[in-house]
């Protein structure tokens, strides 16, 4: 199985090593979202970003990352839970043409230069009225990573780079962390000397990388490539699915929701109801007969004098 995440440690503990790989379940998220090749690309690299931090929370929920601005693509949005299921969009202005070998994020989404980059820690079973941490920066950097790295260094202050490659088949990710407690700041003494030179030794390595290497070769070739001579330790892979929570169940509450007379006028005028999710794209077809079953009340069980029933 390809879709894993790897998790390593340098062995003084100082800086944290995560690689990963999608195919399958970039694919399957993919599948009903026509994109152009460098928003799928975008998304792709917000993807596995979104699973390398993700894999490091530590309650049960899940991190949201968020890209947001007011260029020719507008929102570029990825969701993943503390058991590596995730699912991602992007919504693109509809008359705005994007070639294959567009410019930087920067002029992709932030054109007014208002662009902002949100991060998200949604506990699961919040209570109503309650919220979850939200961090926002502006969007800094041209690239997914830079942009990541700046908010990483100004709102979590944690060292943090991270090397991201994607297309339209698969999407890749390889996160240096320095873990707390190994820093100058955090005051422990002796801790940093050694820590630096790791940390410094890690990333000196890791800028030999090339995208295409990342869509290439396995994670355990790169390891291997990058930190062959180095001692990591590693740690139990962590498998990474598509999980988008829409069901035709939920869809139909929504129709129901929106009322029967709106839901006649369409059908009067398109003769059925398609709706897409406006999350991962999956279509929904409801026919005339579907779309009668929405509005029917429970049937009324009448019993004959003298019947008698068993519950």
């Amino acid at each position: 199985m390809s879709d894993l995440l790897k998790k390593y440690l340098t062995t003084d503990h100082s800086t944290r090593i995560q690689i990963l790989r999608l195919d399958e379940s970039w694919r399957t998220g993919l599948a009903h979202q026509d994109l152009p090749p460098r928003v799928a690309g975008l998304l792709g690299e917000l993807a596995a970003a979104a699973v390398l931090l993700a894999s490091n929370i530590k309650f049960d929920g899940s991190v949201v990352l968020q890209l947001q601005g007011n260029g020719p693509v507008r929102l570029i949005m990825v969701e993943c839970t503390a058991d590596l299921a995730l699912r991602a969009t992007a919504h693109v202005q509809e008359s705005a043409t994007i070639p294959d070998d567009a410019s930087s994020l920067q002029a992709l989404l932030n054109t007014d230069g208002q662009g902002r980059f949100t991060v998200l820690l949604d506990p699961a079973g919040r209570q109503e009225g309650s919220t979850a941490y939200q961090g926002i920066v502006p969007l800094e950097g041209d690239t997914v990573a830079q942009a990541l790295e700046y908010y990483m260094k100004h709102s979590e202050q944690l060292d943090t780079r991270l090397w991201l490659a994607a297309d339209q088949t698969q999407c890749a990710g390889l996160l240096l962390q320095r873990m707390p407690g190994h820093t100058a700041a955090d005051g422990v003494p002796g801790s940093s000397d050694t820590a630096d030179a790791t940390w410094a030794h890690c990333q000196a390595l890791a800028d030999t990388l090339k995208p295409a290497e990342l869509l290439a070769d396995t994670s355990e070739a790169l390891i291997h490539k990058l930190f062959w001579e180095d001692d990591l330790l590693a740690f139990p892979d962590q498998a990474v699915r598509w999980h988008c929570p829409c069901t035709r169940e939920r869809v139909a509450g929504m129709l129901r929701g929106l009322g029967q007379a709106e839901i006649d006028s369409i059908l009067a005028e398109q003769g059925h109801v398609h709706i897409a999710c406006n999350f991962c794209g999956k279509p929904y077809e409801f026919d005339a007969v579907d779309c009668a079953s929405l509005f029917l009340k429970p049937a009324e069980h009448l019993q004959a004098p003298g019947s008698s029933s068993i519950h």
